[in-house]
């Protein structure tokens, strides 16, 4: 028998397998669809005599994070683009009632050295990241994910599509968030110098791998800005290509327009690195800075992708698949359990 749907709902009943911007294509970062979430921009983390200071000192000295956090900040209200605060705080009923510090090991962690209590000066806003009156300071998050905030209630009401995210930690509260706004059809990107961790191979795994795989980008903060005010995604022969790793990987020598038979794609000639030409698709450039532009695959497998020639639409249409309703059983052996609408 046949599926009514392969729409995967979200809790508020809307579908999440889907892309929101969709309908931008040529667009970086639309201002009036861009916000900047700044998570966990408190003392604990980024003030010598911070609860966590001794953990994150490393990585907040040798990006200079608080320098960068209040140059994207500042950056982002010029622009008009809104900023969100998402900090963390725990009360006595959260550990005496809720019993949190026994739900894992992040929050055993931040209970035996009173990380983030509330009302205190370390669950408080460094003084150089202070939210202004027209900031949005989030409902404080219990653990790494701030999308169980109310978050996503003001993106909806914004009409936001593309999450900017930076603060702390990388490979904890930065990486649940944006793994679940990707989830939920937002375009991604990291700020890669305003954000720090508690140790440089958490940053780096974080930065270099996962990120890039999570999100559509992983820039600087002057990429950021000034892609913003770029606006349009137009390639042209020169550029300089990155991978969402912010990996370089060739310059483009072509731009070529779909044709009839053709795809769109520029081709970067082959070097050191790549054996043969690489010919990537137009829609896999999803951001420009300058003459940078960024495709969302890292360069660390380009080099498997099946990028060597010119793409057909015929192969293109290939990757699409096969339409819901061509689809009897979705795993070949049977379909999985559908709720009744």
């Amino acid at each position: 028998m046949n599926m009514k749907s392969t729409n995967r709902l979200g809790s508020d009943g809307e579908g999440c397998n889907t892309y929101l911007p969709k309908e931008e294509t040529g667009i970086s970062f639309p201002p009036d669809r861009t916000a900047l979430l700044v998570i966990d921009p408190v003392n604990d983390f980024l003030s010598e005599g911070g609860a966590g200071w001794e953990l994150t000192e490393t990585t907040v000295k040798k990006n200079d994070v608080v320098g960068h956090l209040k140059h994207a900040i500042e950056g982002a209200r010029l622009h008009g683009i809104p900023v969100l605060f998402g900090p963390m705080a725990y009360t006595e009923e959260d550990y005496a009632d809720e019993r949190l510090q026994r739900r894992s090991g992040i929050n055993r962690l931040m209970f035996e050295k009173k990380m983030f209590l509330a009302g205190s000066w370390g669950a408080d806003f460094h003084p150089d990241l202070q939210p202004r009156e027209n900031d949005t300071i989030l409902l404080p998050h219990k653990s790494c994910d701030v999308f169980q905030t109310d978050l996503p209630e003001h993106l909806r009401r914004m009409g936001i599509t593309h999450l900017i995210i930076a603060g702390m930690s990388a490979n904890l509260c930065c990486e649940s968030t944006g793994r679940h706004a990707m989830e939920e059809g937002f375009d991604v990107t990291f700020l890669s110098d305003a954000i720090g961790a508690a140790s440089i191979p958490e940053y780096e795994a974080s930065i270099r791998v996962n990120f890039p795989l999570i999100g559509n980008a992983v820039i600087t903060v002057d990429e950021f800005l000034a892609a913003v005010d770029a606006s349009v995604i137009s390639v042209q022969p020169g550029d300089k290509v990155y991978g969402s790793d912010h990996g370089e990987i060739g310059t483009v020598k072509e731009v070529v327009e779909a044709a009839e038979e053709i795809e769109g794609y520029l081709l970067v000639s082959r070097g050191l690195i790549f054996q043969t030409d690489t010919y990537i698709p137009l829609d896999a450039v999803v951001k420009r800075s300058g003459t940078d532009v960024f495709i969302n695959i890292p360069k660390l497998v380009i080099g498997v992708m099946p990028w060597s020639e010119p793409p057909s639409r015929v192969v293109m249409q290939a990757k699409f698949g096969t339409p819901a309703t061509g689809v009897d059983k979705l795993y070949g052996s049977r379909s999985p359990s559908i709720r009744e609408q």
